[in-house]
């Protein structure tokens, strides 16, 4: 898989100057601004572009445990309200996939690399993923939840990864 996660520090606009071919083009467009879950400060914005069968994925978040991995997936239902982050269920997984890493063949399709913070708790990365899509089809992430959790996902417990408490929460929605 052409995986590339780019970690740097964030500015103070998210996606300021983020006019790179890489996200922008024919194909369409989905954000979600995550915000933090209820005793956490994680919040940040994440934009998918589907680029033919993959999509490109470009998170910034701060607030993190600096240093550390965060287990990163998009889940089920396209809402924030509990405050926990709990009320969008379980991992996407249209395929009824067991839980893998993001790489992994036997994933859901809502697995995604972890996010990996630096020593200021932020994150900017940038990574290319099969399996999702953006406005149609089965694997369609539009409307569905995205999570950043405590912990570094394990990649082997089912079906959540062991990442732990929901810290950020944010709905998938397509840009026009």
């Amino acid at each position: 898989t052409r995986l590339a996660i780019l970690a740097a520090a964030t500015g103070a606009a998210l996606f300021a100057g983020c006019t790179a071919p890489m996200m922008h083009g024919g194909g369409p467009m989905a954000t979600a601004k995550l915000e933090a879950t209820r005793g956490n400060v994680a919040a940040g914005q994440v934009m998918f572009h589907q680029r033919g069968d993959k999509v490109m994925v470009h998170a910034r978040v701060e607030g993190l445990k600096p240093g550390q991995e965060h287990g990163f997936h998009i889940h089920e239902k396209g809402d924030c309200g509990s405050g926990d982050g709990m009320s969008t269920g379980g991992h996407f997984n249209p395929g009824a996939k067991p839980h893998g890493a993001h790489d992994s063949p036997e994933r859901h399709a809502g697995d995604l690399p972890a996010l990996k913070a630096d020593g200021a708790g932020r994150v900017d990365a940038k990574f290319e993923i099969a399996g999702i899509a953006v406005g149609s089809g089965a694997a369609d992430i539009v409307g569905k939840g995205l999570i950043v959790h405590a912990m570094p996902d394990d990649y082997r417990t089912q079906p959540t990864g062991n990442s732990g408490a929901r810290i950020a929460c944010g709905v998938i929605a397509r840009q026009p």
